[in-house]
C-alpha cells in the first residue's frame, strides 16, 4: 500500500481521479484530516477558509463529472493540494512575512499563484519562514521554529521551512517557496525532498516580498523531480509585469551521458555522515558508463558566497524590513534585526566595489566549469540540532549556505534531490547546479541520475517556446530513438507529431554512412507516403544543426501529407543513383525491422 506521502505525488492523484477512486472533496478532507492529525501547527501561519477550500473542491468535483477524464487534459494541476510560503501573496489573505507588524492583505494574488490556480491547484494555506525570508535555519519566526520533518530534533532548514515540512509529512502535493541564499534547497535536502531553483527571471516574482530583489527566485518543493518539473510548467513564463522578468533559452536534455565536476574543497564542517554519504553516492556515481566526474576549484564560488551577507547586498533587506526596523525595532526577530542593519554600512562605493569583485567571481567560476554540463554539491554540509541553532544561529546558519550562497549570484540554476541515507538515519541531499537555461537538462539528468525508479520521465516535457522556431521533417537517424536524435533533444528540440509526406517521395538507403541513414527524394512519379516525424526547434540553434549534416544530405524544404510544407532532410541525387530503393518499406524504422 502507497504511504500516505506518495499519495500526494501528481501522478498518484491524477490516476485516483481518471479512475474514480477519489474526489477532489475527498481529497481535500483527507488533507483537512491529516493536518489536524499531525500535531505541526507550526508549519502554517494561516489557512484557507475550511467552507472555501470545500465550495472549491465541489466545483472541481462538477467539472470531474461534466468533463471527465478531459478536465484532467485541459487542467495539469487537476486537484492537487498545494502550499505557498507567507512571503507570497494570495488575494484576501495576509502576507506577514513571518512578521505580525509587518502583515499587510494584497487584493490579487502573486503571478505564479494565479497560474497554479488557474491549472486546478487548491490552495491550502501560507506556510512558516525565516522572519523576511532572512535564513537558513526555519528558526527565525515568531509562529515558533519549524522542526524538521523526519527527526523533529533537528532543524527543517530556511527560510522555506513550512513549504518543505509542509511537502515532506505528505500533508500537500506540492508547495512554493523562495530561494534567495539557497532557501528553496536546504529545506528539501535537509528533509528528504526535491527542491527546484530555477534560472533567475523564470518564474515571476511580482507579489513575492524582497529579501535581495535582485537575486530572489521562486521555488518549488515536491516530492519527485517529474512534480516539480510539471508545476514548473505551469508556473514559468515571461510576466511584462515583472521588471526581473526574463524570457529564459532553454538548453535541452543530455542524451550522451554527464560530464559532472564536483569541488576539490569539500567541506562538512567536521560532519563525518555527511561526509561518508556523500562519499558513498560519488562512488556509485562513478560506476555508471554516462558519468564522469572530475574535480575543480571551488575557490570562486566560494568566495561568491561569501558576498551575500558579507558584502553589500544585505543592503538590499533593508528595503522589506527596514521601514519597520526603523519604526518598531522590537516587531523584528532579534537575529533577523542584527542581519538586516549591517546594510545601513555599505555606501553606493561598495555596491560597485561590490559588482565589480563578482564579476570577476563569475568569470573564474566559468572558466572552472568549462567543459562540464553541471556542477554537484551536498545541498548542505551538515545537519545540525535545533538546540545548536539557537545556541549558534549565524555561525550554524552561514555553515549550511557554504554550498548554496553563490548560485543566483552567477544566474545559475539548480536542483536539489535526496541522495544517501548518512549512516544516522537522517537524511543528505544533493544538489545539480547548471548554467542558467539548463533547468530542463537539470530535471532531466536528476531524474536519470538519482531517481532510478522514476515512472514518468520529464526529458520530453518541456517548457513552451518564447522564442523563434522553426519546424523540421526528420526521417532517418535523427528519429526519435535513432542515433542521432540527441543533436535535436539536446538543443532543445521536441517532437510535435509523427506523420507522413505527401505521397510524392521515394527513400533510399545510402551506402557508407555512419550511422546508418536514408535519402528522400521528391519525384514526379511513383511515389508514396513516406513515414516521418515533425519536431520544432529554436531558431538560433538551426544553423548550427544545419552545420553538422554531412553530405549527401541537405536541408530543404518537404510537403506533409497534410499538404504543409516544412523543412527537411533531402538528398543529393548523386548518392541516390547507387543506394537501395526501400520506398516499399514505407519508412526508416520499419526497413531496420527488416529481419
Amino acid at each position: 500500500m502507497a504511504s500516505k506521502e506518495s499519495m500526494m505525488e501528481l501522478a498518484t492523484l491524477q490516476a485516483a481521479y481518471r479512475d474514480g477512486s477519489l474526489t477532489p472533496s475527498q481529497c481535500v478532507q483527507q488533507v483537512l484530516d491529516r493536518i489536524a492529525s499531525s500535531g505541526r501547527d507550526e508549519i502554517w501561519i494561516s489557512r484557507v477558509d475550511e467552507a472555501a477550500l470545500h465550495d472549491t473542491a465541489r466545483e472541481l468535483d462538477r467539472l470531474l463529472t461534466e468533463e471527465g477524464h478531459g478536465v484532467l487534459a485541459r487542467l495539469p494541476l487537476f486537484g492537487v493540494p498545494f502550499a505557498v510560503k507567507d512571503n507570497i501573496d494570495v488575494a484576501g489573505m495576509p502576507t506577514t512575512a513571518a512578521c505580525p507588524a509587518f502583515a499587510y492583505t494584497p487584493q490579487r494574488s502573486a503571478t505564479v499563484v494565479e497560474r497554479l490556480q488557474a491549472a486546478g491547484a487548491i490552495l491550502i494555506g501560507k506556510t512558516n519562514l525565516d522572519q523576511f525570508a532572512t535564513g537558513l535555519v526555519g528558526t527565525r519566526s515568531p509562529y515558533g521554529p519549524v522542526r524538521n520533518a523526519i527527526d523533529p530534533e533537528y532543524v527543517s532548514g530556511g527560510s522555506s521551512a513550512g513549504s518543505a515540512v509542509a511537502v515532506a509529512l505528505g500533508l500537500v502535493g506540492f508547495s512554493l517557496g523562495t530561494d534567495t541564499a539557497g532557501s528553496g534547497r536546504v529545506p528539501a535536502g535537509l528533509n528528504n525532498i526535491v527542491g527546484l531553483k530555477p534560472t533567475p527571471g523564470l518564474l515571476s516574482t511580482r507579489g513575492v516580498v524582497p529579501a535581495c530583489r535582485t537575486l530572489d527566485c521562486v521555488s518549488i518543493f515536491a516530492r519527485t523531480v517529474a512534480d516539480s518539473w510539471q508545476v514548473s510548467q505551469v508556473a514559468a513564463g515571461y510576466d511584462r509585469e515583472d521588471p526581473y522578468s526574463r524570457q529564459i533559452t532553454m538548453r535541452g536534455p543530455q542524451r550522451r551521458g554527464y560530464r559532472i565536476a564536483i569541488p576539490a574543497q569539500l567541506e562538512f564542517f567536521g560532519d563525518a555522515a555527511a561526509e561518508q554519504a556523500f562519499a558513498a553516492m560519488l562512488a556509485s556515481l562513478r560506476e555508471r558508463a554516462d558519468c564522469s566526474i572530475d574535480v575543480i576549484d571551488y575557490a570562486p564560488f566560494r568566495d561568491a558566497a561569501s558576498l551575500l551577507y558579507q558584502g553589500p547586498w544585505v543592503a538590499e533587506r533593508l528595503e522589506a524590513a527596514g521601514p519597520l526596523l526603523a519604526a518598531q525595532p522590537d516587531a523584528v526577530h532579534p537575529v533577523v534585526a542584527g542581519i538586516v542593519r549591517q546594510g545601513t554600512d555599505y555606501s553606493a562605493l561598495d555596491a560597485f566595489k561590490g559588482q565589480y569583485k563578482l564579476a570577476a567571481l563569475k568569470r573564474a567560476a566559468e572558466e572552472a566549469l568549462a567543459g562540464y554540463d553541471f556542477l554537484l554539491v551536498p545541498t548542505t554540509p551538515t545537519m545540525p540540532r535545533m538546540e545548536a541553532v539557537l545556541e549558534q544561529p549565524v555561525l550554524l546558519n552561514s555553515q549550511l549556505g557554504y554550498y548554496t550562497n553563490f548560485v543566483n549570484f552567477f544566474g545559475m540554476a539548480a536542483l536539489a534531490v535526496p541522495g544517501r541515507q548518512r549512516s544516522d538515519g537522517l537524511p543528505a541531499g544533493v544538489t545539480l547546479i547548471g548554467a542558467g537555461g539548463a533547468d530542463h537538462a537539470l530535471a532531466a539528468a536528476a531524474q536519470a541520475l538519482f531517481e532510478a525508479a522514476a515512472a514518468a520521465p520529464v526529458a520530453s516535457a518541456p517548457l513552451a517556446f518564447n522564442e523563434p522556431t522553426v519546424q523540421l521533417a526528420v526521417v532517418g537517424a535523427h528519429l526519435e530513438g535513432q542515433p542521432l536524435n540527441w543533436q535535436l533533444v539536446e538543443r532543445g528540440a521536441r517532437k510535435l507529431i509523427a506523420t507522413q509526406t505527401a505521397p510524392q517521395y521515394r527513400l533510399y538507403a545510402l551506402r557508407n554512412t555512419t550511422p546508418p541513414k536514408p535519402g528522400l527524394a521528391r519525384v514526379t512519379e511513383q511515389g508514396a507516403a513516406i513515414e516521418i516525424e515533425v519536431w520544432e526547434l529554436p531558431l538560433r540553434r538551426f544553423g548550427e544543426f544545419v552545420a553538422e549534416i554531412p553530405q549527401p544530405l541537405g536541408i530543404g524544404s518537404l510537403e506533409l501529407a497534410d499538404g504543409r510544407w516544412v523543412k527537411g532532410f533531402i538528398c543529393e541525387p548523386a548518392a541516390i543513383a547507387d543506394a537501395e530503393d526501400i520506398t516499399p518499406f514505407g519508412g526508416w524504422r520499419a526497413y531496420l525491422k527488416r529481419g
